[in-house]
């Protein structure tokens, strides 16, 4: 599964790290040319100001992804 979300304050990064270490699922955020463990809270910083892709695996609940994801977006 894939969603996108943009990026914008450190505020956010450390949402994002908080939620995918909360879920028993590999969440990663990826860009045109990094891929990222969504629960490496320093690699996060580096998409602070960009568009990124929110993946995880096909076996996972889509709703349940949606929700992650709409959380991430603060």
């Amino acid at each position: 599964m894939v969603k996108e979300i943009t990026i914008t304050s450190k505020e956010q990064v450390e949402k994002i790290h908080e939620l995918a270490s909360q879920v028993p699922y590999e969440v990663w955020l990826s860009n045109s040319t990094m891929m990222l463990d969504a629960r490496s809270l320093l690699g996060l910083f580096a998409l602070v100001g960009q568009k990124a892709r929110v993946v995880a695996e096909d076996t996972v609940n889509e709703k349940a992804f949606d929700r992650l994801v709409s959380k991430m977006t603060i």
